[in-house]
């Protein structure tokens, strides 16, 4: 289980707010923001493209030094929030940040990997596959990139619940812990009728009609 690194990302201090002045900061190839901290709430600017590349490249819980010029705190830790992104074009029109106390934990939901490929596919098993990420808490230096899951361990027939996974004693997991995460199981075929029975059903049906024509007539 690999930890977030911190990071660091650089933005400017926005004075006028709104849906112009948030056309203006993109018409200019910049990305409005709003950074929601733990006393106060900041609006800004950042770079799209070191943004989406820091994200990319580190997950989207990564932990991110951010240095605000013209802000009266030098650098805080912020995690993305959430983002907006332009329905028709790949690129973000507006992003949130959420300030993080080291001290404190937090709720995240981290995506779980499955890796490889379980030994009861070659039996004719299917994989369920029924959680894609996964909800915890813990301190933000604890946050896991992604949570992987050996499919190679999971036999036909088996089930992975959340009380399988160790996270380790840092992460407090925010599932039932009988909750299924994934599951490999056979498909059960239904059994076809025996050929002389169904030929003798249908011997039997004839005469049945038969008669049924006699009668009416």
């Amino acid at each position: 289980m690999e930890k977030i690194m911190s990071l660091t990302l650089t933005g400017q201090l926005r004075t006028k707010t709104g849906k112009t002045a948030s056309r203006a900061v993109r018409n200019a190839s910049a990305l409005p923001a709003v950074l929601y901290g733990l006393k106060d709430n900041i609006s800004l600017q950042v770079q799209p493209k070191e943004l989406t590349k820091l994200i990319a490249e580190n997950g989207r819980n990564a932990l991110i030094d951010l240095h605000i010029e013209g802000d009266t705190v030098p650098q805080r830790k912020v995690i993305l929030k959430e983002y907006q992104a332009h329905p028709l074009r790949e690129l973000w029109t507006h992003a949130d940040f959420q300030e993080v106390d080291m001290a404190r934990k937090i709720r995240v939901d981290v995506p779980i990997i499955y890796v490889g490929h379980s030994p009861g596919e070659k039996l004719g098993g299917i994989v369920n596959h029924i959680l894609f990420k996964i909800a915890l808490e813990c301190l933000p230096s604890d946050i896991p990139r992604s949570v992987e899951i050996n499919m190679g361990q999971i036999e036909l027939g088996q089930v992975l619940h959340v009380a399988d996974l160790n996270l380790g004693a840092n992460v407090t997991l925010l599932h039932r812990p009988d909750e299924a995460v994934v599951s490999v199981y056979e498909e059960k075929v239904k059994e076809a009728k025996p050929a002389a029975a169904e030929a003798g059903a249908e011997g039997e049906a004839a005469p049945a009609a038969e008669a049924a024509g006699a009668k009416t007539e």
